[in-house]
């Protein structure tokens, strides 16, 4: 217990895990003013008891975004994520700004389909991912196709991956969960750069 929230901590198998999943969410409540309390017993489980506190605020409005005025384009691209849901969400999310977009649920699909597809313009992957994870099919996909722009994105906060040495500094990044607003600039950002 006393290790639980140490980022690169993890008790899975090499390759399973990063050990970044909780050192994220102990940052991200603390850095609320919140806790995080762990209670566990052999045989019996594990419970996570999660302390915000409390406000009177009012929530701030959240104006609705309107996809004609957001950045967009009619590239291609190749969405590579291991959640179907979440590959859903984005592909749809890069449909309604107008992208062409591909699909892939894992590196080896990934590899096929841009070994197959010329025009695919920008390589969008999730970082981790079962067996290849995004930084080594990137690496892949550069070296089959140069000219290639490549986004990740993953759950964890761009400090954790970047300082834990699972991307390099400088790469082009966007964290989930995103907003259509912060996609739609991320990814014509990149693909103008």
């Amino acid at each position: 217990k006393s290790h639980l929230f140490e980022p690169f901590f993890t008790t899975k198998g090499l390759g399973k895990g990063t050990g970044l999943g909780l050192a994220t969410c102990y940052g991200i409540v603390c850095q609320s003013g919140g806790d995080i309390r762990v209670y566990s017993e052999p045989n019996s489980g594990t419970t996570f008891k999660i302390y915000l506190p409390r406000t009177d605020a009012k929530p701030e409005p959240v104006a609705s975004s309107d996809s004609n005025l957001l950045p967009n384009g009619t590239e291609s691209v190749l969405v590579v994520e291991d959640d179907p849901l979440m590959c859903k969400l984005t592909c749809d999310a890069l449909d309604e700004l107008g992208y062409t977009v591909l699909q892939a649920g894992n590196a080896a699909a990934a590899l096929a389909i841009l070994d197959q597809e010329p025009n695919i313009k920008l390589l969008f992957t999730d970082v981790v991912m079962p067996d290849v994870n995004g930084k080594k099919l990137a690496e892949e996909a550069l070296r089959r196709r140069p000219g290639l722009k490549v986004l990740f994105t993953t759950g964890y906060t761009a400090n954790a991956v970047v300082h834990g040495g699972v991307l390099d500094p400088g790469v082009q990044f966007i964290s989930k969960p995103f907003t259509l607003d912060q996609l739609a600039a991320k990814v014509r950002s990149v693909l103008d750069g």
